[in-house]
């Protein structure tokens, strides 16, 4: 079942809509794809009846999830290539406002419950791929950033930053810290830098190495 394509709707009902989907991939990132619809509709201070209202079941709610992730990462990633001057602060840009969408975190949460090759959520894993590899290669071009920084190298580091730490920290701590360290990530990514320039341990994937791995 695809996910309610949006319609024109009130001001209040948009309102729901969004706060639905940003607690629903909250709370799949926190708690994986069984996080309780109730729990879901009280983070997003709605009651339930308003949530089966929008999303009629639960792999709905959830392709809706990963679907508004991905094409908002399109339109940031595509922005960023347009507004800034450096191509290095374009992918900056991009890789923080991926974190606070929490992207990287929510589909791997998901993927054992959905299907990204059906032929809704296809189209968008692709395209938000080659909106980051255009950045990433216009950094490369402009040599802002390092060549053994790879598309691959970008994605990884955005999963592993986008979990939430364990321990008793608060969400929005975990959010301070998680830009915290991406910051500090990307002064090892500029080229120039010596951290970057001494030779890189591992292997060295691309976006089609990529595609293979998810192939088997």
């Amino acid at each position: 079942m695809v996910a309610e394509k949006p319609r024109e709707l009130r001001s209040d009902a948009r309102r729901n809509h969004q706060q639905i989907l940003a607690a629903a991939r909250d709370l799949f990132v926190e708690r994986g794809p069984s996080a309780p619809l109730e729990d879901i509709a009280r983070r997003a201070g709605v009651g339930i009846g308003t949530l089966y209202r929008r999303f009629s079941d639960r792999e709905t709610l959830m392709r809706a999830v990963v679907l508004d992730a991905l094409v908002e990462t399109v339109e940031i990633a595509e922005r960023a290539g347009r507004e800034e001057a450096n191509a290095m602060d374009a992918l900056v840009r991009y890789m923080h406002a991926a974190l606070d969408l929490r992207v990287s975190a929510v589909i791997p949460a998901l993927l054992d419950v959905l299907d990204l090759d059906d032929a809704v959520l296809l189209p968008a894993p692709r395209s938000r791929a080659g909106s980051v590899q255009r950045l990433v290669d216009a950094a490369h071009a402009d040599g802002s950033l390092s060549d053994q920084v790879t598309f691959a190298d970008v994605g990884m580091m955005l999963v592993r930053l986008s979990r939430p730490l364990p321990g008793p920290l608060s969400e929005e701590l975990n959010a301070q810290l998680g830009h915290r360290h991406l910051d500090l990530l990307v002064s090892g990514l500029r080229s120039g830098q010596d951290a970057v320039e001494a030779p890189l341990e591992g292997p060295e994937l691309s976006r089609e190495d990529l595609n293979k791995l998810a192939d088997r």
